[in-house]
């Protein structure tokens, strides 16, 4: 079955039209979260990164739209079409039932790969297939050429981003979205074990005493170039924690209040005192450092096992 079957440049369209506004959804919705205490120089990169596929959007979304319809919303019309001949229910109805049946497929595929969330991906990855499909029954009544094909997404592309930006400047503006907030932790709380990337691991005592294996810390001044590639130590070894409920450990507070967080002393001679900030939320709590250069920083994230 080749490019220039009708069915499929209909399926490709309808699936590339919903892209622009998913990807500003997403942009909008990492604003909204955690922004690791750095905000201004990675929110400016985000959206300048942002402005860019919207310059190659008419190159990279007909691939995407493509991809998608391959995977979840043409292998669902096929099976829909067998459905429908052999029961009472309209086609349309299928198609929409087993498009959101692959998407968790596909999800169920990820979480085994590359360990996603099910229970966030599954829902999300169905919802990718409902405008496609809706979208396939419009134009399959509709339209006449490849122009009738690809106009038309062209327009809803563009009205769906428009209506995704509107809705989030009046959720923002109305507070129906909530600015973020870090979640209120005590020292119990915070007592266990917490892991990061490359086999980094924090065990935080009941008793204030800490245990640490390829920990990220603060280095001795003057040691590490804040602008080199790894700009902190790395360390093995026990030591002490506290929780500064305040923030007044915190270097980018005022001194006297900032983020809460925890504040890790390492005994040894290897690497400093490292104040780690509480993130995340309080069902799946974050400690983070952002380190080295302010303006661009590498963050270091530990979450709880």
């Amino acid at each position: 079955m080749g490019w220039g079957n009708r069915r499929i440049h209909e399926a490709a369209a309808v699936c590339a039209a919903q892209f622009p506004a998913i990807g500003l959804i997403w942009w909008i919705s990492g604003q909204l979260g955690d922004d690791y205490a750095y905000a201004g120089a990675y929110g400016a990169l985000a959206l300048f990164g942002l402005l860019c596929l919207l310059v190659v959007a008419p190159l990279v979304l007909p691939v995407l739209g493509l991809l998608h319809a391959a995977v979840q919303v043409l292998p669902a019309q096929a099976l829909a079409r067998r459905a429908a001949r052999r029961t009472r229910g309209p086609e349309w109805a299928w198609h929409l039932a087993l498009t959101a049946v692959l998407g968790v497929a596909w999800a169920a595929l990820a979480l085994l790969l590359r360990d996603w969330p099910f229970t966030t991906t599954a829902p999300l990855l169905a919802a990718l297939g409902v405008l496609p499909v809706l979208g396939l029954g419009w134009l399959r009544r509709r339209t006449r050429g490849l122009w009738a094909i690809w106009l038309p997404a062209l327009f809803a592309s563009v009205g769906l981003f428009l209506l995704a930006l509107v809705g989030g400047v009046l959720a923002t503006v109305t507070g129906i979205v909530d600015e973020y907030e870090p979640p209120v932790l005590s020292a119990g709380q915070l007592a266990g074990v917490w892991r990061g990337e490359k086999g980094a691991v924090l065990r935080l005592g009941t008793g204030g005493r800490a245990e640490h294996t390829d920990l990220p810390t603060e280095a001795e001044p003057g040691s590490v170039d804040p602008y080199a590639e790894q700009p902190f130590d790395v360390c093995d070894g026990t030591g002490t924690w506290l929780l500064d409920g305040k923030g007044g450990h915190d270097p980018y507070g005022d001194g006297s209040e900032g983020r809460p967080g925890v504040v890790v002393r390492p005994a040894g001679g290897c690497g400093q005192e490292t104040y780690w900030r509480i993130g995340g939320t309080e069902s799946e709590p974050e400690l983070f450092v952002p380190f080295g250069d302010p303006d661009a920083p590498e963050v270091r994230v530990l979450t709880r096992d």
